[in-house]
């Protein structure tokens, strides 16, 4: 059978009796002519009455709930008679907690004075932060060289693998598409003029002197500058860190140096790979799309290139992976202790490694323009 509700409305005694019967786990078909009558009731008392119910689950305790309420916004005296064991007891809970109008905190107007106190000591933490790291850092250089450090021999080797060897496939991918990109839209300008041979010295200049190590940074920057993060973040959650001090070791000597030397010798030596890929990729729109030959595009490659470009790209991939080893393991080393810090962290590290890359490009590119480079 399924759910009923029938309500009967005596004007003149000013009451109603609300009669409820059948299956209350369906819905019930005439509940909302019953919510609207509670809503504006033309009665003062009501009496609700459950003696013909059969089954019921949670679908029950929510009408009546609702209605209870508006009995009690309305000034409507009511009473429950023959309810199934259980019900008078799951709406005296219901009611023994008030509802939270506004779950939302009050957000009071910060004051600008707060405001700028509080961003000052974000601040000098955060420079703080940074000199503690770049201190011990740079001890665990300096102990390094002079053979005093805890590092082992495989874990270098370990990270040379998987920040050179293992970054390979994407930096030729996208260092090959990035040469296609600069000789497909070059070539459109020196057609204008019939200087297409002129694409090949383009790309070889563009590529060696900045694209390469730019564009291997930015992938560096995604791939493993956030991989050390997550890794370091993962570490000091699960308190290893904590771990490596507590026996006497240095988790900079141990965790953070083997990662920046590692990312600091490979980085020159994916730059010269990426370039050799972006005159590949230029390569390929010049013979198979501008119809020059394989030997005239190569020569003129040749010709451009020269050993000043070739030596301030090395030098720029050599400043972004420093960079992005140290922007990597410092937001990893100072993470906070649970899972969302980790995310946190990570892109933290990317970010950041991209803004430093770009600080360090202007700085670079003007130290080489006075210099005359």
């Amino acid at each position: 059978m399924s759910a009923t509700a029938i309500l009967n409305t005596d004007k003149t005694e000013g009451s109603a009796q609300l009669r409820l019967s059948g299956d209350w786990r369906a819905d019930c078909a005439g509940r909302d002519a019953v919510v609207a009558a509670f809503e504006r009731p033309a009665f003062h008392r009501a009496v609700l009455n459950g003696a013909e119910i059969t089954d019921w689950d949670s679908r029950l305790i929510a009408f009546l709930v609702r209605l209870l309420s508006l009995c009690k916004k309305n000034n409507v005296a009511y009473t429950l008679t023959d309810f199934p064991d259980g019900v008078p007891s799951l709406l005296d809970l219901a009611f023994a907690v008030p509802e939270h109008t506004d779950a939302r905190p009050a957000r009071r107007p910060r004051d600008f004075l707060v405001w700028l106190g509080e961003t000052a000591q974000q601040c000098r933490s955060s420079v703080e932060k940074a000199w503690d790291f770049s201190r011990r850092t740079y001890a665990a250089a300096l102990r390094f060289a002079t053979h005093r450090a805890v590092v082992r021999k495989q874990d270098v080797l370990a990270e040379i693998q998987a920040a050179g060897a293992g970054a390979f496939p994407i930096v030729s991918l996208i260092c090959f598409l990035i040469g296609l990109i600069l000789a497909f839209v070059g070539s459109i300008q020196l057609k204008m003029f019939g200087a297409e041979i002129y694409v090949s010295s383009l790309v070889a200049i563009s590529v060696t002197r900045v694209m390469g190590a730019i564009m291997t940074g930015v992938i560096m920057a995604g791939r493993t500058g956030a991989s050390y993060a997550a890794t370091l973040g993962s570490m000091r959650v699960n308190e290893e860190v904590d771990a490596l001090e507590t026996m006497g070791v240095s988790p900079f000597d141990f965790l953070v140096f083997p990662r920046v030397l590692a990312l600091s010798l490979m980085m020159p030596l994916l730059t010269v790979y990426a370039d050799f890929m972006g005159i590949m990729g230029g390569g390929f729109v010049g013979v198979f799309m501008l119809g020059l030959s394989p030997d005239d595009y190569f020569r003129m490659t040749l010709n451009s290139l020269t050993m000043r470009n070739i030596v301030i790209g090395i030098v720029h991939g050599a400043v972004y992976g420093v960079i992005i080893a140290l922007c990597g393991c410092y937001q990893g080393i100072t993470c906070g202790r649970n899972a969302s810090a980790v995310g946190s962290a990570t892109t933290a590290a990317v970010v950041s490694s991209i803004v430093w890359m770009t600080v360090a490009t202007a700085v670079l590119t003007v130290i080489f323009s006075v210099c005359g480079a």
